[in-house]
């Protein structure tokens, strides 16, 4: 079993991390206090999946909480509910993860019984099929059952009804022409309605392997006795060795490409949507986390300050920027909702916006207080054990090395405003964008 030591900032030791022969990954950090995370984060999501299968990520990420041969369906959360533990799980694009927060109790009694429930889940699920739900048909109105294959599927529906989600997935989709990124996490009511058992527990075994899962523990225990456990529980039985799936980088757009939509909503919500960098180009990832700040992040922004707060007429009701972090390349957004009867030059301000990053240099003043934030809240994130667990899932799963972290607070320190002004230059081109626009009407 290989071991490599990570100097992670604010903690006050090494972080531990061992690769077994088998290829699992087991990180152990050292964080003073009665509270402890445990997680396993598996290299799957949406970038697995295709038109067949889209939705299949989250909607095993459901099933594994419906029992295993030790444990019933409901157990697992009753069991460590009453320990007083927070269990949740969440799928994105790159990763699915499952996590376990609670205080240790007494003689680590209650650590231990979560590492045992965990493990257990993620070893030997079994996807019972009274919870799953038969495969319907979508169009059939009489079929009342009610599921997890219902519950996924009403989830979807209300997804869909949200405004924003529309605007985002429009635009998300039309960034791409062939990378699994284009779609719905979520997936389709189609979909899920005829996944079968079959293709559950296939996924599983394909795809829950050694080789793609992170095992975290954090918090203030013995280190090797933890080692020793997690060795023995996560035996990963009857898994699918398969060769790890390459997808093709898709290019920007090389010309904007508007999408506009109608919709039963009562005000219009605008997007502009770019590709950007992998997310373990950690100079460029920085950068366009700082740029996202400066421009769009908070009431001080840019976009902010000149859109909502000065500007003479009442146009925009909010307008902001994201900066999303994936394997296969990061995405800027620049969002906005405003009044429909500004349609046309609520897009133009935001064009002119854009534009004057170029036009109008960012200040050492800007790049400065922007530094700051991400300080800022990289040290909150060294403060509770879940957000070190996140934050390690997320460098373990999605960049693939933890090490990174190492430098990160150095790299930021030494970013330029000429890094900046060449990312903005590099990523954000107009000709580059994707735009979204949800608008009234049927």
């Amino acid at each position: 079993m290989k071991k490599t030591l990570v100097n992670y900032p604010f903690l006050t030791k090494e972080v531990e991390v061992y690769e077994r022969d088998n290829g699992h990954k087991i990180v152990l950090a050292h964080k003073e206090g009665d509270m402890v995370n445990v997680s396993s984060w598996v290299k799957t999501g949406s970038i697995n999946e295709d038109n067949n299968n889209n939705g299949i990520s989250h909607f095993l990420e459901h099933l594994m909480f419906k029992g295993t041969h030790r444990f019933k369906v409901g157990e697992f959360d009753r069991m460590l509910e009453s320990k007083g533990a927070i269990v949740n799980a969440a799928t994105w694009k790159d990763y699915t993860f499952y996590y376990v927060t609670l205080p240790k109790g007494v003689d680590n009694k209650d650590f231990n019984l979560a590492l045992d429930l965990h493990s257990d889940m993620m070893m030997d699920p079994i996807f019972p099929a009274e919870e799953l739900g038969a495969p319907f048909d979508i169009n059939d109105n009489s079929v009342t059952d009610k599921r997890e294959r219902h519950v996924v599927i009403e989830e979807i529906r209300m997804r869909k009804d949200q405004s924003w989600t529309k605007v985002y997935n429009t635009c998300n989709h039309n960034m791409y022409t062939n990378h699994p990124y284009k779609r719905d996490v979520i997936g389709t009511p189609e979909i899920i309605s005829q996944v079968s058992r079959e293709d559950i527990d296939n996924y599983y075994r394909k795809f829950y392997t050694p080789k793609n899962v992170t095992t975290i523990v954090v918090g203030d225990f013995n280190h090797e006795e933890v080692l020793n456990t997690i060795c023995e529980k996560f035996t990963f039985p009857n898994r699918i060795e398969s060769e790890p799936r390459l997808n093709e980088i898709d290019l920007p757009v090389s010309e904007t490409k508007y999408v506009e939509e109608k919709g039963n909503v009562q005000t219009s919500y605008l997007m502009f949507g770019w590709l950007g960098p992998k997310a373990c180009d950690l100079k460029q990832t920085i950068c366009l986390d700082l740029v996202s700040i400066i421009f769009g992040d908070g009431s001080s922004s840019r976009l902010n300050q000149n859109l909502v707060e000065k500007l003479p007429e009442k146009i925009f009701n909010m307008v902001s920027s994201e900066h999303y972090q994936f394997k296969d390349g990061n995405n800027f957004f620049i969002q906005a909702n405003f009044n429909p009867d500004f349609k046309e030059k609520a897009v133009e301000l935001v064009k002119k916006e854009l534009a004057d990053l170029i036009n109008i240099p960012i200040t050492d003043e800007e790049l400065t207080k922007a530094k700051k934030r991400i300080k800022s809240r990289f040290a909150y994130a060294a403060e509770t054990v879940s957000e070190i667990g996140e934050t390690i899932g997320y460098y373990m799963t999605v960049c693939d090395d933890l090490k990174l972290v190492e430098d990160y607070l150095s790299d930021l320190d030494n970013i330029t405003l000429d890094d900046i002004n060449n990312s903005i230059k590099q990523y954000l081109s107009i000709n580059n964008a994707v735009i979204s626009l949800l608008e009234p009407g049927e």
